[in-house]
């Protein structure tokens, strides 16, 4: 028979018997989640978008809000009512980002904009913040009107000022931002077939000058601007968005500017002014407008414009030969490397990361990263 347990067995064995209570109690599962937090209502389809000096009526609060030190949102146009469309809103869901932006071309068909809507809602939820920019195909009424698209997705987003659908801003989250996202519509037509007026001094030149401003002024960390055309393009489409108008964009070094129109993919390297290169001229090329040419470029340096008109129709060639394929970095078409897909963007106070992800069916990918100083 053993003998009785000395003074350091029995420290020995209950060492031992507290750590055999501690590793069984790490086993237990732990409490659940809290249950998400319920959503008001979607605001009225009958409500009116706000006029340009109005401020947007504050839905509830989003997930965009609740994330704090982050934002994540997708961003493409061009995007129709087919099966392509349906499956660029197939990864959208599967990102589960905090926002998209469409920028324009929605339907290209008159009288479906309820249809677009219900396809949207369908993978996205009645909740979720699809905001929009308008596209030339609806600005002007032709197939179908940039006003019933915002009553059927209305803005979903605190603190958005401006004429949502054809002019807004709106910071993300609400407090304390990380990105500023400023929507404008220069070179396209809106009803009378007139376009809105984007030209140097203008009312609204100096409305996006002064929200890029502010937003630097407040220490927001990133800018990023959208509109449905571009400027610089390897596609079919030359510069409606105008040369001044862009130029102001490279001149206040916004970090990211957005677009669809040309239906294609395609970014270009960081684009500065100054020094050799007075201002970019399109259809031609000048080295001394880069920045640089990696794809982890310093923020402040210049800007990134990526064209992401890959939302859902059919694809435009791009040019390999074009004078402005110095400005690229990548592109994809139909004649190369055909793809639908989405831009999937991270923003914190550190960097913003982007990567282009694929619909089902292709596999042209591209990625960058924004850092801060």
């Amino acid at each position: 028979m053993a003998g009785p347990l000395s003074k350091r067995g029995k420290v020995g064995l209950g060492a031992a018997l507290l750590s055999l209570t501690l590793m069984l109690a790490a086993c237990q599962p732990g409490p659940p989640e809290p249950a998400p937090s319920p959503t008001l209502p979607a605001p009225s389809p009958t409500q009116t978008a706000p006029s340009p000096t109005q401020t947007a009526p504050s839905p509830t609060r989003s997930s965009a809000q609740a994330a704090g030190g982050s934002v994540h949102f997708t961003a493409q146009g061009d995007i129709g009512v087919g099966a392509g469309a349906k499956k660029v809103l197939d990864v959208i869901a599967g990102l589960k980002p905090q926002l998209n932006l469409a920028l324009g071309d929605f339907t290209y068909k008159k009288g479906m904009e309820q249809e677009f809507c219900a396809m949207v809602t369908g993978s996205l939820g009645t909740d979720f913040p699809y905001q929009l920019v308008a596209g030339n195909h609806e600005s002007d009424g032709s197939d179908g009107d940039i006003e019933n698209f915002v009553r059927c997705l209305p803005n979903k987003l605190p603190g958005l000022e401006g004429d949502y659908g054809k002019q807004w801003r709106v910071d993300v989250p609400e407090q304390n931002p990380v990105a500023r996202f400023i929507m404008v519509s220069p070179g396209i037509d809106f009803r009378g077939g007139k376009p809105l007026d984007y030209s140097r001094d203008s009312e609204r030149w100096r409305w996006t000058a002064d929200a890029i401003d502010q937003a630097r002024s407040q220490g927001i960390p990133w800018t990023v601007v959208g509109m449905h055309v571009p400027c610089f393009s390897l596609g079919e489409k030359s510069c409606q968005a105008g040369k001044d108008f862009t130029n102001m964009l490279i001149e206040k070094k916004v970090d990211l500017v957005l677009s669809g129109h040309d239906h294609v993919y395609q970014r270009t390297h960081q684009l500065s002014t100054g020094g050799r290169c007075p201002g970019l001229v399109p259809a031609a090329y000048s080295a001394a407008c880069l920045a640089g040419t990696g794809n982890s470029p310093v923020q402040g340096s210049g800007t990134v414009f990526v064209t992401v008109g890959v939302g859902g129709v059919g694809l435009y060639n791009v040019q390999n030969n074009d004078p402005e394929a110095g400005y690229f970095v990548t592109w994809s078409g139909k004649n190369r490397n055909p793809t639908l897909g989405t831009l999937d963007v991270t923003a914190t106070a550190d960097e913003l990361a982007a990567r282009f992800i694929p619909a089902e069916g292709y596999s042209f990918a591209d990625s960058f990263t924004l850092q801060r100083r």
